[in-house]
């Protein structure tokens, strides 16, 4: 089994990570992820991110564990993924012609050594006003009823946006790959290396 393990069960993490051609293992980690009072958004991340990770410690003892998690903050409301078309379609209604932030934590811990890094990502959207008939399409189509924000950057979601504004794309996707690679580099697994 690799030493390498995503604790997650998203399709859209897995290809990202994919796209390093490391050898990994897949495994869903069941947590809490409700917000606790006062919470700020990089902080519930951060801490969603390290429990996933956390949380498969024990069935995973010498591994390095990947987690990551996404929330969409617009107009002082942290959302995460809308769960069915409706609230989908009225996210991207409020969203239309306006700005809004996300933030990716991202977690790696190695469980052979007790160590682990920690970190979020900022990645702000500017969406293009929308008609109504697009957003209905777009949910129709594409039903990123799973994904934090509505929609699916690297599906149909790109034809939503004015402008795209952040340090590295792939966090805006789910799993921020530039700082994953250098948090697996100090670990101990050079990704352009990997054996």
């Amino acid at each position: 089994m690799s030493r390498l393990v995503l604790a997650s069960s998203s399709a859209s993490r897995r290809r990202l990570l994919d796209r390093l051609g490391i050898d990994y293992h897949c495994a869903r980690p069941d947590i809490d992820e409700t917000r606790k009072p006062q919470e700020s958004p990089s902080a519930l991340v951060q801490r969603l991110a390290l429990s996933k990770a956390a949380r498969l410690a024990e069935s995973y003892p010498s591994h390095l564990l990947i987690g990551s998690d996404q929330v969409a903050v617009f107009d002082g409301d942290i959302l995460g993924k809308p769960g069915d078309a409706a609230t989908a379609k009225a996210n991207l209604t409020r969203f239309s012609g306006h700005q809004v932030f996300f933030m990716t934590g991202l977690a790696l811990l190695d469980t052979a050594s007790g160590r682990h890094w920690l970190t979020h990502e900022n990645y702000s959207v500017t969406f293009r006003t929308l008609s109504t008939r697009e957003i209905d399409c777009y949910v129709d189509r594409e039903q990123p009823l799973d994904s934090a924000g509505s929609f699916r950057m690297e599906g149909l979601g790109i034809t939503l946006f004015e402008k795209l504004e952040g340090d590295d794309p792939t966090a805006l996707i789910g799993l921020p790959l530039i700082r994953l690679c250098q948090m697996l580099r100090d670990a101990g697994l050079d990704p352009l290396c990997p054996t």
